[in-house]
């Protein structure tokens, strides 16, 4: 493949370490047509973004901007396994705990049941060493 990080990351897929529907990516002449069979072969569908349509990525390009701006522009980040570390907390909190506007405050993912205990204490979880707070109801 040449890309020592796509090669990595296709032993990810075939050792079931990783699971991945679609890979996307702009027709840059660095992405071969080998590139795209080493996906194609651990199922993943490749989909090329349309040519000169730069909004075609927005949803992406938006939450790469909301991760460095609310996430990584905060720390040091020391390896890549600190990185994606990181980015898993991250996520994580993004689509169950973080509220979008997109969606009118609603959570991508609600808990199960979100109870309101009347009386009850509010207790607050810090995240990524208190970078992320989370509020919940004490049990």
């Amino acid at each position: 493949m040449g890309d020592p990080a796509g090669a990595e990351l296709a032993w990810k897929l075939e050792d079931g370490a990783l699971s991945a529907k679609f890979l996307l990516h702009d027709r840059d002449s660095k992405f071969t047509a080998a590139f795209d069979e080493v996906f194609r072969s651990q199922g993943v569908q490749v989909v090329r973004l349309p040519y000169r349509a730069p909004r075609a990525n927005s949803i992406a390009e938006r939450f790469v901007r909301t991760a460095r701006q609310e996430c990584l522009d905060h720390l040091l980040i020391f390896s890549r396994g600190h990185l994606e570390r990181v980015l898993t907390a991250f996520i994580e909190h993004y689509h169950r705990a973080r509220p979008h506007q997109g969606l009118d405050q609603r959570l991508p993912r609600p808990p199960a049941a979100l109870r309101v205990v009347p009386g009850g204490e509010l207790v607050r979880e810090d995240r990524l060493g208190g970078l992320i707070h989370e509020y919940g109801w004490a049990a």
